[in-house]
Protein backbone atom coordinates (compact mmCIF):
# COMPACT_ATOMS: atom_id res chain seq x y z
CA UNK A 1 0.00 0.00 0.00
CA UNK A 2 1.19 3.51 -0.82
CA UNK A 3 1.05 6.45 1.57
CA UNK A 4 -0.74 9.41 0.02
CA UNK A 5 1.40 12.46 -0.68
CA UNK A 6 0.76 15.87 -2.15
CA UNK A 7 2.62 16.12 -5.40
CA UNK A 8 5.75 18.21 -5.74
CA UNK A 9 6.11 20.52 -8.73
CA UNK A 10 7.77 17.82 -10.85
CA UNK A 11 5.23 15.16 -9.86
CA UNK A 12 2.37 17.58 -10.45
CA UNK A 13 3.53 18.04 -14.04
CA UNK A 14 2.89 14.34 -14.74
CA UNK A 15 -0.61 14.57 -13.24
CA UNK A 16 -1.52 17.89 -14.85
CA UNK A 17 -5.05 17.87 -16.19
CA UNK A 18 -6.20 14.63 -14.54
CA UNK A 19 -8.20 16.53 -11.93
CA UNK A 20 -10.45 14.06 -10.04
CA UNK A 21 -8.66 11.16 -11.78
CA UNK A 22 -5.24 12.14 -10.39
CA UNK A 23 -5.05 9.35 -7.78
CA UNK A 24 -6.03 6.56 -10.19
CA UNK A 25 -2.71 5.74 -11.97
CA UNK A 26 -1.27 2.57 -10.48
CA UNK A 27 -2.50 -0.92 -9.58
CA UNK A 28 -5.45 -1.59 -7.28
CA UNK A 29 -6.21 -5.04 -5.85
CA UNK A 30 -9.13 -6.30 -3.77
CA UNK A 31 -12.34 -8.27 -3.57
CA UNK A 32 -16.03 -7.74 -4.22
CA UNK A 33 -19.35 -9.31 -5.11
CA UNK A 34 -21.03 -9.95 -8.46
CA UNK A 35 -24.73 -10.68 -9.03
CA UNK A 36 -26.03 -11.51 -12.51
CA UNK A 37 -29.23 -13.06 -13.85
CA UNK A 38 -28.43 -14.70 -17.17
CA UNK A 39 -30.30 -16.79 -19.73
CA UNK A 40 -29.89 -20.53 -19.20
CA UNK A 41 -31.31 -22.19 -22.32
CA UNK A 42 -28.42 -24.69 -22.22
CA UNK A 43 -30.06 -26.21 -19.10
CA UNK A 44 -33.62 -25.57 -20.32
CA UNK A 45 -34.23 -22.87 -17.69
CA UNK A 46 -35.50 -19.32 -18.30
CA UNK A 47 -32.63 -17.86 -16.29
CA UNK A 48 -29.93 -18.59 -13.72
CA UNK A 49 -28.94 -16.32 -10.82
CA UNK A 50 -25.14 -16.40 -10.54
CA UNK A 51 -23.49 -15.05 -7.39
CA UNK A 52 -19.73 -14.71 -7.03
CA UNK A 53 -17.29 -13.40 -4.47
CA UNK A 54 -14.73 -11.75 -6.69
CA UNK A 55 -10.98 -11.13 -6.80
CA UNK A 56 -10.04 -8.09 -8.84
CA UNK A 57 -7.02 -6.28 -10.25
CA UNK A 58 -7.59 -2.86 -11.79
CA UNK A 59 -4.63 -1.09 -13.38
CA UNK A 60 -4.64 2.54 -14.55
CA UNK A 61 -1.97 4.19 -16.71
CA UNK A 62 -1.88 7.89 -17.50
CA UNK A 63 -2.34 8.78 -21.17
CA UNK A 64 1.02 10.26 -22.12
CA UNK A 65 -0.01 13.59 -23.64
CA UNK A 66 -2.94 16.02 -23.76
CA UNK A 67 -5.75 14.86 -26.06
CA UNK A 68 -6.84 17.52 -28.61
CA UNK A 69 -10.42 17.77 -29.83
CA UNK A 70 -10.74 20.21 -32.72
CA UNK A 71 -13.49 22.79 -32.49
CA UNK A 72 -15.65 24.38 -35.18
CA UNK A 73 -18.21 26.30 -33.10
CA UNK A 74 -15.60 27.07 -30.43
CA UNK A 75 -11.84 26.87 -30.02
CA UNK A 76 -10.09 23.49 -29.67
CA UNK A 77 -10.19 21.77 -26.29
CA UNK A 78 -7.47 19.67 -24.70
CA UNK A 79 -7.98 17.15 -21.94
CA UNK A 80 -6.25 14.28 -20.16
CA UNK A 81 -7.15 10.82 -19.02
CA UNK A 82 -6.07 7.33 -18.05
CA UNK A 83 -6.47 4.00 -19.74
CA UNK A 84 -7.21 0.93 -17.65
CA UNK A 85 -7.51 -2.85 -17.63
CA UNK A 86 -9.94 -4.54 -15.25
CA UNK A 87 -9.61 -8.27 -14.54
CA UNK A 88 -12.10 -10.09 -12.29
CA UNK A 89 -12.23 -13.76 -11.28
CA UNK A 90 -14.33 -15.91 -8.94
CA UNK A 91 -12.63 -16.43 -5.57
CA UNK A 92 -14.12 -19.91 -5.11
CA UNK A 93 -13.78 -21.43 -8.60
CA UNK A 94 -10.81 -19.28 -9.73
CA UNK A 95 -12.61 -18.94 -13.07
CA UNK A 96 -12.37 -15.71 -15.07
CA UNK A 97 -15.52 -13.56 -14.90
CA UNK A 98 -14.70 -10.26 -16.56
CA UNK A 99 -12.06 -8.52 -18.68
CA UNK A 100 -12.43 -4.88 -19.60
CA UNK A 101 -10.03 -2.44 -21.24
CA UNK A 102 -11.08 1.19 -21.36
CA UNK A 103 -10.38 4.84 -20.57
CA UNK A 104 -11.43 7.50 -18.10
CA UNK A 105 -11.34 11.10 -19.38
CA UNK A 106 -11.36 14.40 -17.49
CA UNK A 107 -13.32 16.74 -19.78
CA UNK A 108 -13.41 20.54 -19.55
CA UNK A 109 -16.46 22.77 -19.68
CA UNK A 110 -17.43 23.76 -23.23
CA UNK A 111 -19.48 26.48 -24.94
CA UNK A 112 -20.45 24.50 -28.05
CA UNK A 113 -22.30 22.54 -26.81
CA UNK A 114 -22.89 24.34 -23.53
CA UNK A 115 -21.76 21.81 -20.93
CA UNK A 116 -20.12 21.78 -17.52
CA UNK A 117 -16.86 19.97 -16.86
CA UNK A 118 -17.40 16.22 -16.60
CA UNK A 119 -15.76 12.82 -16.45
CA UNK A 120 -16.34 10.06 -18.99
CA UNK A 121 -15.65 6.33 -19.11
CA UNK A 122 -15.25 4.43 -22.36
CA UNK A 123 -15.14 0.64 -22.19
CA UNK A 124 -15.18 -2.47 -24.36
CA UNK A 125 -16.14 -5.93 -23.13
CA UNK A 126 -15.27 -9.18 -24.98
CA UNK A 127 -18.92 -10.34 -24.94
CA UNK A 128 -19.37 -7.79 -27.74
CA UNK A 129 -20.32 -4.59 -25.93
CA UNK A 130 -18.97 -1.04 -26.07
CA UNK A 131 -20.15 1.78 -23.84
CA UNK A 132 -19.82 5.49 -23.17
CA UNK A 133 -20.91 6.87 -19.79
CA UNK A 134 -20.49 10.43 -18.57
CA UNK A 135 -21.13 12.21 -15.32
CA UNK A 136 -19.89 14.38 -12.51
CA UNK A 137 -17.14 14.39 -9.93
CA UNK A 138 -16.71 16.05 -6.55
CA UNK A 139 -14.76 15.67 -3.32
CA UNK A 140 -16.21 15.52 0.19
CA UNK A 141 -14.66 15.33 3.65
CA UNK A 142 -15.03 11.99 5.39
CA UNK A 143 -16.36 8.77 3.96
CA UNK A 144 -18.75 8.01 1.12
CA UNK A 145 -22.52 7.98 1.20
CA UNK A 146 -23.36 4.50 -0.09
CA UNK A 147 -27.08 4.11 -0.63
CA UNK A 148 -28.85 0.78 -1.08
CA UNK A 149 -29.08 -0.66 -4.58
CA UNK A 150 -31.87 -3.05 -5.59
CA UNK A 151 -31.48 -6.31 -7.49
CA UNK A 152 -35.26 -6.66 -8.04
CA UNK A 153 -36.06 -7.42 -11.71
CA UNK A 154 -38.46 -5.01 -13.42
CA UNK A 155 -40.95 -5.73 -16.20
CA UNK A 156 -39.78 -4.05 -19.40
CA UNK A 157 -42.74 -4.84 -21.68
CA UNK A 158 -46.51 -5.31 -21.48
CA UNK A 159 -49.08 -3.65 -19.23
CA UNK A 160 -46.81 -3.99 -16.15
CA UNK A 161 -43.79 -2.31 -17.78
CA UNK A 162 -41.82 -0.39 -15.19
CA UNK A 163 -43.24 -2.39 -12.28
CA UNK A 164 -41.35 -5.00 -10.20
CA UNK A 165 -41.70 -8.62 -11.29
CA UNK A 166 -44.21 -10.63 -9.21
CA UNK A 167 -43.79 -14.05 -10.87
CA UNK A 168 -42.62 -16.33 -8.05
CA UNK A 169 -40.69 -18.53 -10.50
CA UNK A 170 -38.46 -15.56 -11.26
CA UNK A 171 -38.27 -14.20 -7.71
CA UNK A 172 -37.52 -17.46 -5.86
CA UNK A 173 -33.79 -17.62 -6.72
CA UNK A 174 -33.32 -14.19 -5.10
CA UNK A 175 -34.26 -15.69 -1.72
CA UNK A 176 -33.06 -19.30 -2.06
CA UNK A 177 -29.66 -19.05 -3.80
CA UNK A 178 -26.78 -19.59 -1.37
CA UNK A 179 -24.39 -16.67 -0.91
CA UNK A 180 -20.66 -17.18 -1.48
CA UNK A 181 -18.48 -17.40 1.65
CA UNK A 182 -17.87 -14.16 3.58
CA UNK A 183 -20.59 -12.23 1.76
CA UNK A 184 -22.97 -10.64 4.32
CA UNK A 185 -26.60 -11.67 4.63
CA UNK A 186 -28.91 -9.40 2.69
CA UNK A 187 -26.42 -8.83 -0.13
CA UNK A 188 -28.65 -10.43 -2.78
CA UNK A 189 -31.34 -7.81 -2.19
CA UNK A 190 -28.76 -5.03 -1.69
CA UNK A 191 -25.23 -5.84 -2.95
CA UNK A 192 -23.95 -2.50 -1.61
CA UNK A 193 -23.97 -4.10 1.87
CA UNK A 194 -20.64 -5.64 0.84
CA UNK A 195 -19.21 -2.12 0.48
CA UNK A 196 -20.57 -0.70 3.73
CA UNK A 197 -19.38 -3.73 5.70
CA UNK A 198 -15.87 -3.35 4.23
CA UNK A 199 -15.50 0.19 5.61
CA UNK A 200 -17.54 -0.14 8.82
CA UNK A 201 -14.45 0.04 11.06
CA UNK A 202 -12.41 2.45 8.94
CA UNK A 203 -11.80 6.17 9.40
CA UNK A 204 -12.00 7.74 5.95
CA UNK A 205 -10.53 11.24 5.77
CA UNK A 206 -11.65 12.34 2.31
CA UNK A 207 -13.55 10.88 -0.65
CA UNK A 208 -13.53 11.78 -4.34
CA UNK A 209 -16.73 10.70 -6.09
CA UNK A 210 -17.05 9.79 -9.78
CA UNK A 211 -20.71 9.24 -10.74
CA UNK A 212 -21.43 8.16 -14.32
CA UNK A 213 -24.40 6.88 -16.32
CA UNK A 214 -24.94 5.93 -19.97
CA UNK A 215 -28.21 7.89 -19.76
CA UNK A 216 -26.67 11.12 -18.42
CA UNK A 217 -27.05 13.93 -20.95
CA UNK A 218 -23.96 16.15 -21.20
CA UNK A 219 -24.43 19.09 -23.56
CA UNK A 220 -27.76 17.64 -24.66
CA UNK A 221 -26.43 14.21 -25.67
CA UNK A 222 -26.34 11.03 -23.60
CA UNK A 223 -23.94 8.12 -23.85
CA UNK A 224 -25.06 4.58 -24.50
CA UNK A 225 -24.19 0.93 -25.14
CA UNK A 226 -23.69 -0.83 -28.48
CA UNK A 227 -23.89 -4.65 -28.60
CA UNK A 228 -23.31 -7.36 -31.18
CA UNK A 229 -26.56 -8.90 -32.58
CA UNK A 230 -26.32 -12.05 -30.42
CA UNK A 231 -26.24 -9.95 -27.24
CA UNK A 232 -29.13 -7.78 -28.45
CA UNK A 233 -31.25 -10.86 -29.18
CA UNK A 234 -30.45 -12.94 -26.10
CA UNK A 235 -29.59 -10.61 -23.17
CA UNK A 236 -29.52 -7.03 -24.38
CA UNK A 237 -27.34 -4.72 -22.29
CA UNK A 238 -29.37 -1.51 -22.37
CA UNK A 239 -27.85 0.80 -19.75
CA UNK A 240 -25.10 1.16 -17.16
CA UNK A 241 -24.62 3.41 -14.16
CA UNK A 242 -21.82 3.41 -11.64
CA UNK A 243 -20.34 5.31 -8.73
CA UNK A 244 -16.63 5.15 -7.89
CA UNK A 245 -15.34 6.39 -4.53
CA UNK A 246 -11.62 7.16 -4.21
CA UNK A 247 -11.02 7.19 -0.46
CA UNK A 248 -8.17 8.36 1.74
CA UNK A 249 -8.25 5.92 4.66
CA UNK A 250 -6.38 6.52 7.91
CA UNK A 251 -4.05 3.68 8.82
CA UNK A 252 -4.88 1.73 11.98
CA UNK A 253 -1.66 2.94 13.67
CA UNK A 254 -2.57 6.55 12.82
CA UNK A 255 0.57 6.99 10.70
CA UNK A 256 -0.71 8.49 7.46
CA UNK A 257 -3.36 7.28 5.05
CA UNK A 258 -3.69 4.79 2.20
CA UNK A 259 -5.79 4.96 -0.96
CA UNK A 260 -8.84 2.77 -1.37
CA UNK A 261 -11.21 2.50 -4.33
CA UNK A 262 -14.80 1.34 -3.94
CA UNK A 263 -17.43 1.12 -6.64
CA UNK A 264 -20.94 -0.05 -7.36
CA UNK A 265 -22.09 -0.66 -10.92
CA UNK A 266 -25.46 -1.72 -12.33
CA UNK A 267 -25.91 -2.92 -15.90
CA UNK A 268 -29.45 -3.68 -17.09
CA UNK A 269 -29.79 -6.90 -19.11
CA UNK A 270 -33.11 -7.22 -20.96
CA UNK A 271 -34.53 -10.67 -21.80
CA UNK A 272 -37.85 -12.48 -21.27
CA UNK A 273 -39.48 -9.04 -21.29
CA UNK A 274 -37.70 -8.25 -18.01
CA UNK A 275 -34.94 -5.80 -17.07
CA UNK A 276 -32.52 -7.73 -14.85
CA UNK A 277 -30.02 -5.70 -12.77
CA UNK A 278 -26.47 -7.06 -13.10
CA UNK A 279 -24.71 -5.55 -10.09
CA UNK A 280 -20.99 -5.59 -9.34
CA UNK A 281 -19.27 -4.03 -6.32
CA UNK A 282 -15.66 -3.93 -5.23
CA UNK A 283 -13.27 -2.63 -2.57
CA UNK A 284 -9.69 -2.28 -3.82
CA UNK A 285 -6.50 -0.93 -2.26
CA UNK A 286 -3.76 0.85 -4.19
CA UNK A 287 -0.55 -1.18 -4.13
Amino acid sequence: MTTVFRASASAADSLLGLGPLADLPGTWVGTGFNLISRPDAHNNNPFFLQLSKTQETLTFTEIGAPIPNRGSGQDDIFFSGVHYVQQISDVVTKGALHLEPGMWLNLPATTDPVADASVARLATIPHGDALLAQGTSFTVPGGPQIDAVSSTPINSTGPDAGKPVTNEQYLAPFTTTELPPDIPDGSIANPNLVLTEAIADQKIVETTVLAIDTATAIGGTAGGIQNIPFVVQNANATSMKAIFWIEQVQREDGDGVFLQLQYTQTVILDFLGIAWPHIAVGTLVKQ
